[in-house]
């Protein structure tokens, strides 16, 4: 990683923390959600929906399903409605707004995924890539997992 990269990556968990620390709400503690963008699109906030293969539909720097949205209570932007046309792309592709998907599901659907015993960021790694009920297989190596690991090593969250 080229150290404009890692300044990119550091600015960009910095943001976030600055974000959502002062949301008392959130259970998912700040560097997780930091790396949990992280593997998902690099944090690239600029990440919009895409189709990545036949019936798959993600967006933004969370890479997060319409299902996935709509499991999480459906959040939205400030003044939208979760029924309008749009709403899911208009919070997904906004880096505050996924975040505050990402925390929903984990707050609802989060669990000891790997059985030892703690809720963790790992869990949460594998609740976020594999769904709330296949989190229990281990997550797959490169990609993801790869950037992931790599992002909470440097952070010291597990």
């Amino acid at each position: 990683m080229s150290l404009l990269q890692r300044v990119i990556a550091s600015v960009t968990a910095a943001l976030i923390l600055a974000v959502l620390s002062a949301d008392a709400a959130a259970e998912v503690d700040p560097n997780c959600l930091g790396c949990l963008c992280e593997g998902a699109t690099k944090c690239n906030a600029t990440t919009q929906c895409h189709v990545p293969y036949a019936g798959a539909y993600f967006c933004g720097p969370f890479h997060i399903s319409w299902a996935y949205w709509a499991d999480a209570g459906k959040p939205v932007m400030q003044h939208d409605n979760p029924e309008k046309q749009g709403a899911f792309e208009n919070c997904a592709t906004d880096l505050y707004c996924s975040a505050r998907i990402v925390r929903e599901y984990m707050n609802k659907f989060g669990k000891d995924c790997d059985g030892d015993g703690v809720v963790s960021c790992r869990d949460y790694a594998r609740i976020h890539k594999l769904g709330r009920n296949g989190c229990a297989a281990p997550l797959p190596p490169g990609g993801f997992t790869t950037r992931f690991e790599e992002c909470a090593a440097r952070l010291n969250v597990f």
